[in-house]
């Protein structure tokens, strides 16, 4: 690596001392290892942290006639913010407590003791490091995954995107569990893009919708003639996913066979195309996904035992729509956005007797049936709203678990199903009354009238 590349990816420092001497000593002690800036006062620092991009401040708490106090303010004021350290003498150390409070990540007394300072740099900079890495995955997975496969605030999945979240920069096989139509391969998607494989292939098989021998040949690839119709060899999905993440969905249909080959796989990393006898090794992370349940299988010895405790190590469990009720309306809007996108109409609302149908519908088929009965309404309405009408004849029916529902142009009877839907408009337009009365189908008298009812509402 030459030089100047090193310096380019050097962390910089800044010494804050109204002393020369210590100032001049603790960049010769740290210099070799960070870019050292040094200033003697406030007006010096803040000088640097114009000019210059800082990612550490070492200030003293007193400065002559200034103090390291009025530093560290300076310094949280920066778009991005430098982690600061302060030195104070032994008897200043109720103040460098208060400093802590303020937002300093530590202390260090004088004299100085620099092996201990630096190891002290080296963890702050190191945890700022993560913090930031964490808010780069965040934002990457929002973006490019966060609407489409995964709206909701609600606390089944805000339990699933931390969990995600966790276990996606480890190597760990994970199995994701739940019903069909759950999103379990979006949820396999997002572990790929947050990990530091998402620079690599994610190839996707789906196990039952291949015969045992077909799946062999579709996971590790066959010598050509190792069957009749073999005319050339093929690479498996276990090669074309090198480096990357191979997504087995429905992993509960595979064959016995199959099973051992894939337990070697995740024990021995290498395995042998169909035909052949050569060993391939193979780096790939593994996420696996069904809708079975494979304790229960493998007490039935319908399952291997061991290849269930690889696969097992995280299990992740996607929970189905009826669970997480409180996310229908903002995926209802979404998919509404989105399909009217798609199919060139005009944007729409929903009718609340229509949301309230959507909300209350027990959606055996989850997010995928959701999707689908919104891009019906879409396609099916003619007005400037999605009614009830709209909806398919599945969703217009309410199962008689439900209340009926009375709704006019400006009275709606609430039941608890109808209060969240209020408090979800009012989250969604940020508490516009008016934005969210319109999106609830309601008059705006009305919904003024349900918030002097139940003014818990707006607390929340």
């Amino acid at each position: 690596m030459s030089r100047l590349i090193q310096f380019l990816l050097k962390k910089t420092i800044l010494i804050v001392d109204d002393e020369k001497n210590t100032r001049d000593g603790l960049q010769e002690s740290l210099e070799d290892n960070y870019e050292v800036y040094t200033a003697a006062d406030t007006a010096g620092a803040e000088a640097v942290m114009q000019t210059d991009s800082v990612d550490l401040i070492l200030t003293d708490l007193r400065l002559g006639t200034d103090s390291g106090m009025d530093v560290l303010a300076l310094a949280l004021r920066q778009p991005n913010p430098p982690v600061c350290i302060i030195m104070t003498a032994y008897g200043s150390v109720d103040a460098a407590v208060e400093a802590m409070k303020r937002g300093a990540y530590d202390f260090v007394t004088k004299p100085v003791n620099i092996d201990r300072l630096e190891l002290l740099i080296k963890r702050a900079l190191r945890g700022t490091e993560v913090e930031k890495e964490n808010v780069r995955l965040r934002e990457r997975v929002d973006k490019q995954y966060g609407l489409e496969s995964f709206v909701g605030s609600s606390p089944a999945m805000t339990h699933v995107f931390e969990t995600i979240r966790q276990v996606a920069p480890s190597r760990a096989t994970v199995l994701l569990s739940g019903e069909s139509g759950t999103g379990k391969e979006l949820a396999a998607q997002a572990i790929h893009q947050l990990s530091p494989r998402h620079h690599e292939p994610f190839v996707a098989v789906h196990c039952a919708a291949l015969s045992a021998q077909l799946l062999e040949s579709e996971l590790f690839g066959h010598e050509k003639g190792a069957f009749t119709g073999a005319g050339e060899r093929r690479v498996g999905r276990f090669e074309q996913a090198a480096g990357g993440t191979l997504f087995l969905d429905e992993i509960g249909e595979i064959d016995s066979a199959t099973q051992v080959k894939i337990l070697r796989v995740l024990g021995e990393r290498t395995f042998e195309r169909v035909g052949g006898n050569k060993p391939l090794h193979t780096d790939v992370r593994l996420v696996a996904a069904t809708n079975r349940d494979l304790a229960a299988m493998v007490a039935a010895g319908e399952f291997r035992e061991d290849l269930y405790f690889r696969l097992n190590v995280i299990q992740i469990h996607l929970p189905p729509l009826r669970d997480r009720r409180d996310d229908i309306p903002k995926l209802a809007m979404y998919f509404l956005r989105e399909s009217a996108k798609e199919n060139g109409k005009p944007f729409r609302e929903l009718t609340s007797d229509a949301l309230e149908h959507l909300v209350n519908n027990p959606w055996p088929g989850n997010v995928r049936e959701l999707r689908a009965a919104i891009e019906h309404g879409v396609v099916m309405s003619g007005g400037t709203k999605i009614a009830l009408r709209d909806l398919p004849k599945s969703v217009r029916i309410s199962p008689a678990s439900f209340a009926p529902i009375t709704s006019t142009s400006d009275s709606l009877h609430l039941g608890q199903s109808e209060l969240a839907l209020i408090r979800q408009a009012l989250m969604d337009c940020k508490g516009h009354r008016t934005r969210a009365a319109k999106m609830l189908g309601i008059s705006r008298r009305t919904l003024h009238r349900r918030l002097r009812e139940h003014p818990e509402l707006e607390s929340n």
